[in-house]
């Protein structure tokens, strides 16, 4: 059994496998896929028996993260031949592509889970609940809306469109650009379906899907920390505040420290190491991502395994400014 990391000229060997375990994706989705997402993704794999039995692709994205752009890696086509599970691939791949992205200096990753019990013991936590909006033919009874097919001369404009309005509403999203407009419209068109642009007087005001069979499905997005340091220097803070405590993780060596936060509303976040005899607790990084992406509260992660905290790290913590306005509705 060998993991590696495949070549760009070899993604379309992994291709055999990704149609036999996502048999519900249709042959023209599949062909996007590889057309389009392979051309700038990672791909690791399991080989074992001279061929390849299980991947893991890290397909990349720029996000905006309050206020500042950031590269993560979403996490998709996690799969094993049916013949080699329960063999410990996916962990291994798991543990390598966490890995190298901590060497890469990214922040965090995050993927949409199949069921989030398979990706909660490693450190994964759920935060968001993707929410797409999609056209309806009454749409167009609205009497001052023109509404067109997205082509790829409109692209620009909405990428501009769009990264305007969701920095006024999130905290963190995937930031648009000319080409993820033209990679969705392929998205969709590869479905039979079409990406859709609202207008009121000549001005963009909406823009949605439009499948021929969509349903009302809201799949969960999970995140896991990837570096600590890098991931509590992009919290904002409500006030002055001064901690020391100590993080674990299993999974990522470097991450196991003792760290001093501090800052105030103005200055953001500074870290500096700690000393562990003046720790006022510790919290898993698991709990971390969920207090820090808002899907827990203080009071909350205590009551999780292996987490501990003073009353006043509790009340410190407090003051940190969760990233819980999330827009991450991408599909691969």
């Amino acid at each position: 059994m060998e993991i590696r990391k495949l070549g760009q000229q070899e993604h379309q060997d992994s291709r055999r496998l990704y149609e036999e375990v996502f048999e519900e994706d249709s042959a023209s989705f599949v062909d996007y896929y590889y057309t389009e997402k392979t051309r700038d993704n990672q791909i690791y794999v399991v080989e074992a028996d001279g061929g390849i039995r299980s991947m893991l692709h890290l397909n990349p994205y720029r996000l905006y993260v309050n206020g500042s752009g950031k590269d993560v890696n979403y996490i998709v086509a996690v799969a094993t031949q049916k013949e080699y599970r329960k063999r410990g691939y996916m962990s291994a791949l798991l543990k390598t592509s966490l890995n190298d992205m901590y060497q890469a200096g990214e922040s965090f990753t995050f993927l949409m889970p199949a069921s989030e019990s398979i990706y909660a013991p490693f450190d994964f936590r759920t935060v968001y609940e993707q929410n797409r909006r999609f056209y309806r033919s009454e749409d167009e009874e609205a009497a001052d809306i023109v509404i067109t097919d997205a082509k790829d001369e409109d692209c620009r404009e909405l990428a501009g469109w769009a990264n305007q309005r969701l920095a006024e509403r999130y905290q963190v999203f995937a930031i648009r650009d000319e080409a993820y407009y033209q990679r969705l419209i392929r998205e969709y068109e590869c479905e039979g379906g079409s990406l859709k642009i609202y207008r009121r007087d000549g001005q963009i005001v909406d823009c949605r899907g439009c499948y021929p069979n969509e349903d009302n499905e809201r799949p969960k997005i999970m995140v896991r920390i990837v570096d600590v340091r890098r991931m509590l220097m992009a919290l904002r803070l409500r006030s002055l505040t001064g901690v020391c405590f100590c993080v674990t993780d299993p999974l990522i060596r470097e991450n196991n420290r003792c760290l001093v936060v501090t800052g105030t509303e103005f200055s953001g976040v500074m870290l500096m190491d700690g000393k562990e005899e003046n720790s006022e607790g510790t919290i898993t990084v698991a709990a971390l991502a969920s207090l820090i992406f808002g899907a827990g509260s203080v009071e909350d992660v205590c009551r999780e395994e292996g987490v501990e905290m003073s009353q006043r790290m509790k009340e410190e913590l407090g003051k940190w400014i969760p990233l819980s306005g999330i827009c991450l509705n991408e599909a691969v």
